[in-house]
């Protein structure tokens, strides 16, 4: 029996279109379907390059590179003196037309439970968008000043910014030392360079304390609302996970203590609770550390938004109180960017090695000239002028928020606090935040709901305002829109 005429029997190969280019490509395209199908059989022989490319009307060259492209990729079988030849084995293993990388993704992937929770959190921490109410877009008259420009400029004109190999994953030494002088005399920290380990910024840091202090099983308390990428963090860990409630002391500790005093680790926000805005009053600070003496626990102090308080000095960090107990984080980025991606976290002496090894495991390093660029711009006194200054925009921002919102929604209710990005509001009773904040998005306005924080045990319908990067003029407008938006009616909670 004479062997079938390939080209004539290959429908697929007419899809080639020649208006396109890369015919060659296209081709080897076809002829993989082709296989993949079953439409080419293992061992069936291929025509010459010379016949197929007649038959095809392409020039030799052309076919022989698609020959080529699929003997690299095991799809075909060429000898020399013999055919080219389908390689077997190929549909005994099931090969199907979306195993090539030029196939379409299945519409309906079988995604391993990892994935399906990795991205239910890629959607619940995505950022909000640039616009009016976002929290934490440092930008406009807050961005950095003519200092930073000037040092950036020195610093890539210099050696250091030429290309080199790896960097100490504990951090520039240089910016270690330049926060360790700025953590003891503005916030109180007791701790050297040695102490302190560079990191991408909060989120990192809290990733990272999770994974040196705690194993998968082990009960930490976390403060109720709280910060969702502190609960994804506990989530991935595989910590079981007692929600405290604060009220206007902060997180209660007798509460915790009752509820489950033989925790490994608490994770807390004492300057500024996040989100609600107070601060974790000394009696319950005390508390806490004596707690974590007791127990031999760790406290994980994130000291979000400390810098940014409007009444008086900012609160002194809790890890002054007991160096040895307390894991404290910091970050740039809401005093300067968080583009800059450079966060630290000052670790007791006898966890430093562990952290930097951590560190090292989720990348070597954060970008060495932003942290040459930081560290000059604290050593030389611009840093702390720079807080002050935006200090003084962002509170009066803040002001002209609240005056707004008093005047054009006077039934919203401000939950009382003194510093940070944002203020918090209350919504009147059947509301419900999340149809507002989905509701104002339509608007061009950002806003985050309360509820989705919260743990259930308590009930939190308010949204988180942000008025760090956008004029007054700006936040005015916004807050008209968001009474447009309340006034058209929305579902009840």
């Amino acid at each position: 029996m004479a062997r079938r005429q390939l080209v004539i029997e290959i429908p697929a190969l007419g899809a080639i279109d020649r208006s396109k280019g890369g015919i060659g490509r296209q081709l080897a395209d076809e002829l993989r379907r082709a296989i993949a199908t079953g439409e080419l059989k293992a061992g069936e022989r291929l025509p010459s390059t010379r016949a197929l490319a007649d038959s095809l009307r392409l020039s030799r060259g052309t076919v022989a590179e698609a020959y080529e492209q699929l003997v690299a990729e095991g799809c075909l079988v060429a000898q020399a003196g013999s055919s080219t030849r389908v390689a077997a084995g190929l549909h005994e293993s099931h090969i199907t037309p979306q195993h090539f990388h030029n196939a379409q993704p299945s519409q309906h992937p079988l995604m391993p439970p990892s994935a399906t929770r990795y991205a239910a959190m890629a959607e619940r921490l995505a950022p909000l968008p640039s616009v009016p109410f976002s929290v934490a877009v440092p930008e406009g008259d807050v961005a950095m000043d003519d200092h930073w420009r000037r040092l950036s400029n020195r610093v890539r004109a210099s050696q250091v910014a030429a290309p080199s190999g790896y960097a100490d994953p504990q951090g520039l030494f240089a910016l270690r030392e330049a926060i360790a002088d700025y953590l003891r005399r503005a916030r109180a920290v007791s701790c050297s360079p040695d102490n302190v380990v560079i990191t991408e910024g909060t989120q990192q840091g809290l990733y990272l304390a999770s994974k040196v202090l705690l194993a998968p099983g082990d009960t930490v308390w976390a403060e109720d609302p709280a910060y969702p990428g502190l609960t994804s963090v506990l989530e991935d860990c595989g910590v079981r996970v007692h929600r405290i409630p604060v009220d206007t002391q902060g997180l209660d500790v007798a509460s915790a203590k009752g509820a489950c005093s033989d925790a490994k680790a608490v994770f807390v926000t004492p300057s500024h609770q996040y989100p609600l805005g107070m601060p974790l009053s000394m009696p319950r600070r005390l508390a806490l550390v004596e707690w974590a003496r007791q127990q031999g626990a760790w406290i994980v102090e994130d000291d979000y938004d400390s810098e940014l308080r409007y009444a008086g000095q900012p609160f002194p960090a809790m890890q002054g109180l007991d160096c040895d107990r307390v894991v404290y984080l910091g970050t740039f980025s809401k005093v300067l960017a968080p583009s800059l991606r450079l966060g630290y976290i000052v670790a007791p002496e006898c966890l430093v090695k562990a952290f930097v090894g951590a560190r090292a495991l989720m990348g070597r390093g954060s970008p060495s000239i932003e942290q040459h660029v930081v560290a000059a711009y604290m050593r030389e006194g611009y840093f702390e002028t720079h807080i002050r200054r935006i200090r003084a925009i962002y509170a009066e921002r803040r002001q002209v928020l609240m005056d707004a919102l008093q005047v054009e929604l006077p039934e919203l209710r401000i939950q009382p606090a003194d510093q940070g990005m944002h203020i918090v509001v209350w919504l009147p009773e059947g509301l419900d935040d999340v149809a507002v904040a989905s509701a104002a998005s339509q608007a061009g306005i950002a806003l985050r709901a309360l509820s989705p924080m919260a743990a259930g045990q308590q009930e939190l319908t308010g949204l988180m305002l942000g008025f760090g990067g956008f004029s007054s003029e700006q936040l005015r407008d916004a807050v008209r829109r968001l009474r447009r938006v309340l006034e058209t009616g929305l579902p009840a909670s």
